[in-house]
This record gives structure tokens, C-alpha cells and sequence, in this order.
């Protein structure tokens, strides 16, 4: 199976053709309760909408509460390596570049 993804839609295409898709939603839901972070993933999600709710989430840790943004990172285990590659300096694009690297973790996992 492929692990090495360029972004978060093969990933998540890769999740939905594994069978995986399921229990990533339900990893990544475990881990953000492990953190004390409420996140609102509708059942049945799809993965455009499951990486736009991720997306925003990240957003509104980084702006408004980055010591739980630091704690999340932890508690999935990101790679601090990987997050220090990420070169720009704007809150979007950290973001979804954020998100991406936490989905390979929480698809690693599964």
C-alpha cells in the first residue's frame, strides 16, 4: 500500500479504495477527544467535506488557541520535523498543509 502521498486527495482516495476511509474518520475523531477538542464531523462525511472541516479547525487553533493546536500535534504524534519544513508564514495555507500531514498520521495508524 502507498504511504507516500503528494496531497490530501490521494490520500483520502487511497483511504475510500483501501476500505480505511471509516476507520480514519473514527482515528481522527479519537485523537481530537484525546485532546479535549471538539470537532464537528458529520456522519457519513465525505472527503472533500472531511478536509474542509479539518482545514477550518486548524485554522481556528492556529489564530485563537495555539497552545491546544501544540497539544493536538502531540497527541496524534505528528512529525515536529514535518511541520518545521512547512515554509510559509500564512495561516491558510499552514493550515492545509497541517491537516495533510495529521491525515497521513491518523492514515498511518489505521
Amino acid at each position: 500500500m502507498v504511504l507516500n502521498f503528494k496531497n490530501t486527495k490521494a490520500l483520502l482516495e487511497v483511504s475510500v479504495t483501501e476500505k480505511l476511509y471509516e476507520k480514519l474518520v473514527n482515528q481522527l475523531t479519537k485523537d481530537f477527544t484525546l485532546s479535549n477538542i471538539t470537532i464537528d464531523i458529520p456522519f457519513k462525511v465525505s472527503p472533500t467535506n472531511l478536509k474542509t472541516v479539518l482545514q477550518q479547525k486548524i485554522y481556528n487553533l492556529i489564530l485563537d488557541d495555539f497552545s491546544e493546536y501544540l497539544n493536538l500535534l502531540y497527541i496524534i504524534d505528528v512529525p515536529e520535523n514535518s511541520v518545521k519544513k512547512i515554509k510559509t508564514t500564512n495561516p491558510l495555507e499552514i493550515a492545509d498543509q497541517v491537516s495533510f500531514l495529521i491525515l497521513k498520521r491518523e492514515f498511518q495508524k489505521v
